[in-house]
């Protein structure tokens, strides 16, 4: 969306040196600390339990753990007077009032003292030249101790300033997001119009965030409260990334870029406003001008500290999709399917019954469609299918998998309303509502189809289908193995928890193994003539298909870290002010007003569904959650709804919101990943070939008849089957 710069001098050479080096070494650095403060802890076990077995020494009684340290020598004195001393202490013990009633008036009882004392020094002393005795015969020990130590303070470094970590990804990130202009919004700015407004709302937002974080700061040094230096250092990076951000807003403001298009109107200049920027407003005016609260901005956007080990995990996820575009592993378990030359429709549910599980293993759906909403298009669009279909199953390519182990927004649930819910329970019954949804789709889509069935013979199909599965098998030896690794070398089993530390190292051992053998293993060429037509007419895709698997190594992991700058500064701080957005209308009180009992089960529920998806549609899924557990849940359980099936609703709710307008956040992420060219020409051919309602608006018409009516059922099945044998029935 900029303008050309020019590398070579001036701000140009800044933009260029801060977007593609200083911001992707730093952001890597951070990432690579946090993946060793996730791991840390584990590794430093094993650690220690390997130098135990290596340097222990039961025999002689020597244990690692009394080497982590050079043992210091005794400062008491090994060969003392023992009459000298005894004779000491009975003169002082003489002018003592209490020495008799405590029993150490006697020679005998300070002798046997100062003997005791002895001793004492004695095996001191012992275990000290034993000690340095063991070092100097095992050389070894000092260097391994110095590893192990070494790498214990970097993890417990980590973990003690794990919140500044965070912080300081989310300053240099959405700085990068600014100047690159890569928030979420509706519409990308075109005009002159259109960059207009959207600095100029940037700029109005940005100064209301950091006057409200000022405040805030200023409130802290005036409480008389002493503050910590990890305290200080968070305001100071609200405070500086606010300003910073300010500060870009208004020179861009005045430096339009000049591809920038003549004219524009007011109402879709509105439209490529950052979303993040309109939350910044609307709770910047409200809190200072209407609740005489300014610092409410801070104090909400506290939470993001709050659950920094869960937006850390969150910045690993996103970065692990960004480092999956770099592989050829979507492309070849793909290719598996292509010899079948299914109809669209079935090869569309296969597809996202296989994208549901990276989908719940990068965390939330907006990162997989980030990273393979390009890819699932390409390969949709190949088989035959509608552009704009295409589209469709893109943005939902995010949404099925939200409920299945080990995605972290049903972590942060369990976090948030630990009382009533676990994450098993939430995981157990999610397993339902997937397959619902997936049969949804396919029984919609193939209503909708225009040509219902087709498949190769198996004649065909199977031999096809075994050469290429060939390539896949290095793939999942990678995946077996470090699996194994941490089951094995590190007494850790892939799950929820470990899943954002253990995913990044797989795909990088995905991405080393293309670079090293690729090209032995090519993919299979596809056995349609119509993906060869359509990979001709689409450059975006072609650029997709070949330039992201010829870079090295060391350029793929470089491009998919400066990738992952843009998404992290953009979806974190958007989760950010949504934070703050739950906190408005927690104080607004607004929620109050629903009343505690509405008369009848039936029609909490579908209010609650309603409330749940208008949620959904306006904000992104981690601030949604926040807001919904202090705010909307206590109502719905004061009604009497189950806690399981009530957030059964606010996950389906929220993927239905996520594909319905005006937000529609997952078609905005769509369009991240597949480009607004693609976008655009798919606008296109179903203008020029299609009369029907349908078909020119499919892209958000499909997901929200699939998305409603999975909504609906799981809305109120539960109530009339008593899934839960938790609701009365007469």
């Amino acid at each position: 969306m900029q303008e050309p710069v020019n590398k070579r001098s001036g701000l140009g050479l800044l933009s260029y040196l801060w977007n593609e080096w200083f911001s992707t070494f730093a952001i890597l650095i951070l990432l690579l600390l946090t993946l060793i403060i996730g791991t840390g802890e584990m590794i430093h076990g094993q650690l220690l339990r390997i130098g135990e077995s290596l340097y222990g020494d039961e025999k002689i009684g020597m244990q690692y753990s009394f080497l982590r340290a050079e043992p210091e020598k005794p400062t008491c004195d090994r060969h003392p007077n023992v009459d000298a001393l005894v004779q000491q202490q009975m003169k002082a013990n003489s002018k003592d009032e209490f020495s008799d009633i405590f029993g150490t008036s006697s020679e005998s009882d300070v002798r046997q003292s100062v003997m005791a004392a002895q001793q004492q020094c004695e095996e001191k002393f012992t275990f000290y030249d034993k000690s340095i005795k063991y070092l100097d015969d095992h050389p070894s020990i000092r260097p391994y101790r110095n590893v192990e130590t070494g790498f214990f303070w970097l993890f417990k470094f980590g973990t003690d300033n794990k919140v500044l970590i965070l912080l300081l990804m989310v300053v240099i990130s959405s700085i990068t997001a600014s100047v690159k202009m890569h928030h979420i919004g509706l519409r990308p700015p075109k005009t002159k119009l259109d960059f207009r407004i959207y600095n100029l709302f940037m700029v109005i937002g940005n100064a209301l965030l950091s006057y409200s974080v000022i405040c805030q700061y200023n409130s802290v040094l005036n409480s008389g409260v002493a503050s910590t230096y990890e305290t200080i250092g968070v305001y100071w990076l609200w405070i500086t990334l606010f300003i910073s951000l300010t500060i870009i807003s208004l020179f861009q403001l005045f430096r339009i870029p000049s591809t920038a298009e003549e004219g524009g109107k007011i109402g879709l200049a509105l439209l490529s406003v950052p979303l993040y920027a309109f939350m910044a407003i609307i709770t910047g005016v409200a809190f200072t001008f209407f609740m005489d609260y300014p610092m409410g901005q801070g104090i909400y956007l506290g939470q993001l500290v709050e659950f920094s080990g869960i937006f850390l995990n969150l910045a690993l996820f996103i970065w692990a999709g960004m480092l999956l575009t770099q592989t050829r592993i979507m492309d070849l378990f793909l290719a598996i399917l292509r010899p079948w030359n299914l109809a669209p429709e079935t090869l569309t549910w296969i597809i996202l019954i296989g994208a549901a599980i990276p989908t719940a293993y990068t965390g939330a759906s907006g990162i997989f469609v980030v990273a393979a909403g390009a890819i699932i298009y390409k390969e949709v669009w190949n088989s035959g299918a509608r552009r704009q279909y295409a589209l469709a199953v893109s943005a939902m390519s995010g949404s099925l998998g939200v409920v299945l182990r080990p995605c972290l927004l049903v972590i942060l649930i369990s976090m948030l309303d630990s009382r009533h819910v676990t994450s098993d329970e939430l995981f157990n019954h999610g397993i339902y509502v997937f397959w619902l949804t997936a049969f949804i789709f396919l029984a919609v889509s193939l209503y909708l189809a225009e040509d219902k069935f087709r498949i190769n013979s198996p004649k065909i199909a199977l031999p096809g289908m075994l050469r290429a599965m060939v390539p896949v098998i290095p793939y999942v030896v990678i995946v077996f193995l470090i699996i194994g690794f941490y089951k094995y070398g590190l007494d850790t089993q892939m799950d929820e928890f470990t899943a954002p530390v253990i995913l990044p190292f797989m795909l990088l051992a995905f991405i080393l193994f293309d670079k090293m053998f690729g090209d032995r293993l090519p993919i299979p060429e596809s056995y349609n003539a119509l993906a060869v037509e359509h990979e001709k007419q689409s450059a975006y895709l072609q650029e997709h298909s070949e330039t992201g698997h010829k870079r090295g190594f060391g350029a793929a992991i470089r491009f998919a870290t400066s990738e992952s700058v843009g998404h992290i500064g953009a979806l974190i701080i958007l989760m950010a002010l949504s934070a703050s957005m739950g906190g408005l209308i927690e104080r607004s009180e607004i929620v109050t007003m629903v009343p505690t009992h509405l008369g009848s089960i039936l029609i909490t529920l579908g209010f609650m569904a309603l409330l749940l998806a208008l949620v959904g549609m306006t904000t992104d899924p981690f601030g949604a959650v926040i807001l919904v557990a202090a705010t909307i849940a206590p109502v719905a359980f004061e009604n009497g709804i189950h806690p399981i099936h009530f957030w059964m609703i606010v996950l389906v709710a929220f993927e239905f919101g996520y594909v319905t307008p005006p937000v529609a956040l997952n078609h905005l992420l769509t369009r991240l990943s597949v480009g607004d060219a693609e976008v655009a020409a798919a606008d296109a051919e179903a203008k020029e070939k299609y009369t029907s309602f349908y078909y020119r608006y499919e892209r958000w018409i499909l997901p929200i008849m699939v998305l409603f009516t999975s909504l609906l059922i799981v809305t109120y099945a539960p109530y009339f089957f008593n899934l839960f044998d938790w609701y009365p029935h007469k």
